[in-house]
């Protein structure tokens, strides 16, 4: 299935920056912290990453394409945090739960490698929850490889 990267137009940015916060404070709730802790992390990651609430030069975002021309999803991309320039960070990828099973995803994480490596990224990382199985799945199958696993037990 043809899929293509277009960079999200300036004017849908708050929109999705407020979508991308959401779901990501969504998903630090469930693995185990306090609403308000997950959406002041959330905050606090998108003003590192946005810290005017718009787009920058570092990071990209693009809404994912599909072979019909409809939105899809969205992948954001840009260097990781550490003083590697060359290590660059998935930091959020989203393909509408309706169109997933679609290779979607797959072709879209091929296409922001392609766009990390020319912008001289010679490793690209991300973060899984480890309760979804299915996007550990298609890391896997692309040759991501665990770096860590952090680990928890709940306690009555």
């Amino acid at each position: 299935m043809p899929v293509n990267l277009r960079p999200l137009d300036a004017e849908h940015f708050p929109a999705w920056l407020e979508r991308s916060r959401a779901e990501y404070a969504k998903e630090l709730v469930a693995l185990g912290q306090t609403s308000e802790d997950a959406y002041r992390q959330a905050d606090e990651t998108m003003a590192l990453s946005f810290p005017s609430g718009t787009p920058t030069p570092d990071h990209a975002v693009f809404d994912v394409i599909d072979d019909a021309g409809v939105a899809v999803g969205y992948l954001w991309i840009g260097p990781d945090r550490s003083d590697d320039a060359g290590a660059w960070w998935v930091w959020d990828i989203a393909i509408d739960a309706d169109k997933r099973g679609r290779g979607l995803g797959r072709t879209a994480m091929l296409l922001g490698e392609e766009y990390a490596r020319a912008r001289g990224a010679h490793t690209l990382g991300l973060s899984v929850a480890g309760f979804n199985t299915g996007a550990r799945g298609l890391y896997e199958s692309l040759g991501y490889e665990t770096a860590s696993v952090k680990m928890r037990k709940k306690l009555a």
